[in-house]
């Protein structure tokens, strides 16, 4: 084991990324540019996959159930595979995964035209290009935390609202794909469009302190100065940290013990230091301990339950609109309608948040009842001005919702956890992103009415916001038991 005096250089040796400081600025809006896009090319594609839902329904003669499942193997697969993912951009880097991640979205898409049943869609459109997504939005998403702290809030609504745009974009592209080229030729003019992830990968600098070279310098030399044996001071150090009784213990034995305490850094280790370090390195790329976290763990259990109701509405919605009698366009239409006043309502509701006028968990809180609310009274519009008026306010809370989730985060498990808390985050989602389509699928099946999709999800959204409250009680119970401890400090 280092003396504490060499302990404490090792420490900020090895870890040069803690000095590196969020710019707030310059490069950073690059990374926001990326970041825009690759929101836009993974979940504003998924959102806007409602105008393919009953083509292919009608193509392969199946069950809304049945066709729902390609969403919702992409939805669980960004989120299952963003730990893999964290753990590959800290392996490699967030650029080489995201560039990979972009070549697997387009080869799945273009693989997926080429289907011939649903099962070769679940494998190409679902399981593949979701995997493509995850690799290219975790390690983005990532960045722009790194690159932003201060600004964060509305770094994020910025970065989301290419969702929107592109959503908006999208939507009647798609409709006029299909039909000048069918839904086979629209997903191949899709696989093309998705190779510009790998451009939004090549924007990610990764973001170094000023003095990495001074540090690793240092280790360098704190490595030699080791191997070379100052075994007097080294055993100084023991006997100060150690609650052995070292007094009892010959010269010869204790010179042993020292050897090997530090041999976990000179590469001779004994069975304990080998294990201590193995776990050390499993934490850098995958931060397993924050399962222990009980904050944490209950925001995920609020991702499960918005997961369920967050997706459905998307994919239904346009042939809700159709099975009401409106046209193609016209239902079209209705997600390009959401996609504008969900830019809206991130954008502003970012900037709200960012003023910090009340807790983020609170807005949160807030916003999801509101938007489980309003998916409730979906099944009462029937005629295409009423669901122009649900899908804009579907949009503007949908927006305020998605503009400070992941913004809640880092607040949580804190920025320099953030890479791997994303990752188990999304991996717990998964379960709500993987059911909640289906289910909703299911309902429409059995009830024989696509209002009743809605109603689930509705339902889904309001007992997601449950667990945030247990949040906010959480958070303000550690904020007193902090306080106390201050005062008591101060009096002491």
């Amino acid at each position: 084991m280092d003396p504490p005096e060499k302990r404490g250089k090792r420490w900020d040796a090895t870890a040069p990324a803690a000095a590196a400081m969020a710019p707030d600025g310059g490069y950073a809006w690059f990374i926001l540019l990326s970041c825009f896009f690759v929101f836009g090319l993974t979940f504003g594609v998924i959102k806007s996959f409602g105008v393919f839902f009953v083509e292919i329904q009608q193509y392969f003669e199946t069950t809304a159930a049945g066709t729902s499942w390609i969403t919702a193997i992409t939805v669980a697969t960004i989120h299952m595979a963003a730990p893999v993912s964290s753990a590959l951009s800290a392996r490699f880097s967030h650029r080489a995964v995201v560039i990979s991640g972009g070549l697997i979205c387009s080869a799945a898409v273009v693989f997926g035209a080429l289907a011939r049943s649903l099962t070769e869609l679940y494998i190409t459109v679902g399981f593949l290009n979701g995997f493509g997504c995850a690799l290219t939005w975790t390690p983005t998403v990532t960045m722009l935390g790194l690159y932003f702290d201060r600004r964060r809030p509305v770094a994020n609504a910025l970065a989301s609202a290419g969702e929107c745009i592109l959503t908006f974009s999208l939507t009647p592209l798609f409709q006029l794909l299909i039909d000048s080229f069918s839904w086979r030729g629209a997903l191949l003019i899709l696989g093309g469009l998705q190779l510009n992830l790998c451009v939004c990968g090549v924007l990610l600098r990764p973001l170094r302190a000023p003095t990495d070279a001074r540090f690793i310098r240092k280790v360098k030399e704190e490595e030699e100065s080791l191997q070379k044996g100052d075994l007097e001071e080294t055993k100084v150090g023991f006997r100060l940290e150690s609650e052995l009784n070292v007094l009892e213990m010959s010269d010869q034995e204790t010179v042993k013990v020292c050897v090997d305490e530090t041999s976990s850094e000179t590469g001779n280790s004994s069975t304990g230091p080998k294990r201590t370090q193995l776990r050390t390195r499993v934490q850098h790329y995958v931060d397993y301990t924050l399962i222990t976290n009980g904050r944490f763990m209950v925001y995920s259990m609020f991702g499960v339950f918005a997961a369920l109701g967050f997706f459905a509405p998307s994919l239904f919605l346009v042939p809700y609109a159709r099975s009401q009698g409106l046209s193609e366009y016209q239902a079209a239409a209705l997600l390009s309608i959401s996609a504008v006043l969900d830019l809206f309502g991130r954008v502003f509701f970012g900037w709200v948040a960012n003023l910090r006028l009340i807790q983020t968990v609170q807005q949160l809180t807030a916003t999801v009842v509101l938007l489980g609310t309003v998916l409730l009274l979906c099944p009462l519009a029937s005629t295409f001005p009423e669901l122009v008026a649900f899908s804009a306010a579907h949009g503007l809370v949908y927006g305020a919702t998605v503009a400070v989730h992941i913004t809640v985060l880092p607040e949580v498990v804190g920025v320099e956890r953030l890479g791997s808390a994303l990752g188990f985050f999304m991996l717990i989602r998964s379960s709500g992103g993987l059911l909640g389509p289906p289910i909703a699928g299911f309902f429409i099946d059995k009830m024989e009415n696509y209002g009743t999709g809605f109603l689930m999800s509705g339902v889904a959204l309001i007992v997601s916001a449950l667990f945030l409250l247990i949040l906010h009680q959480m958070n303000r119970r550690s904020q007193e038991t902090a306080n106390d401890a201050a005062l008591t400090e101060k009096r002491s």
